[in-house]
């Protein structure tokens, strides 16, 4: 299955809010750029310099970096416009338990609380996600992956545990779409969720939390070990060459 196959069958299952626009997909650019170190905090990311070099006009340019910053990476500062932030590892690894610690409070109610028709929306979703791991596809992988968490926050039927997952989900945003990029990973990824989804399906709701707090830490090491030799694996596609980079 190509990439573009591979989008068009995830269009009709996936929320409208998950679709590809140019603005979005530059933003994820930049985020990989970022979570890889090939733009190193300091870097001021100028407007016109970043639609020159991705061919777009200032309009997606201007929503990328408004959820770059939405996502805690770059910060907005006086007579600099755009800047890329430092995330420490400590804070890093605050947030990654913090959205352990939440998804495995949406498991264990997933399990409790799911109706029959969304335990077999969940394990049919998990399993067409078997297809973008055949294709080798790491962006179309991550797109799914997002709607899979989603089904589990909705099927906690608890509004208010839902919305803080997908707070803290769109400050890691970034770091859990780079763990993809870790060779091996998008296979043992859809067999953690496959574990995740099988005790939801049988109502184990102390396995399921358990099972997901596991498979968030497993996506912390992934990132850690992409980060790790980020240098050797940063996309030709984002360059620092025509983005400012100085004060």
């Amino acid at each position: 299955m190509t990439r573009a196959a591979a989008f068009a069958t995830l269009a009709a299952v996936m929320a409208p809010q998950a679709a590809v626009t140019r603005a979005y997909e530059l933003a994820h650019q930049l985020a990989d750029a970022i979570t890889s170190g090939a733009l190193p905090a300091g870097t001021r990311l100028d407007e016109h310099a970043v639609a020159a070099r991705f061919a777009v006009s200032r309009t997606p340019v201007r929503e990328a970096l408004r959820q770059l910053a939405a996502a805690g990476l770059i910060e907005r500062r006086p007579y600099r416009g755009a800047v890329v932030t430092t995330v420490s590892p400590s804070r890093l690894a605050e947030m990654f338990v913090a959205m352990a610690e939440i998804e495995a409070v949406c498991a264990r109610q997933s399990a409790l609380a799911m109706t029959a028709r969304e335990r077999r929306d969940l394990r049919a979703f998990h399993a067409g996600m078997a297809a973008l791991v055949r294709a080798g596809d790491p962006v179309a992988f991550a797109e799914a992956n997002i709607a899979f968490h989603e089904r589990i926050y909705a099927g906690a039927h608890n509004a208010m545990l839902a919305d803080t997952a997908r707070a803290l989900r769109r400050r890691l945003m970034p770091y859990r779409r780079a763990q993809f990029r870790t060779l091996g990973r998008l296979p043992r990824s859809h067999a953690e969720h496959l574990a995740v989804t099988q005790a939801i399906e049988r109502g184990e709701a102390e396995a399921a939390a358990r099972l997901m707090r596991a498979h968030l830490g497993l996506v912390e090491a992934a990132y850690g070990s992409f980060a790790h030799a980020a240098p050797a694996a940063t996309p030709e596609s984002v360059m620092t060459d025509q983005i400012d980079s100085g004060y």
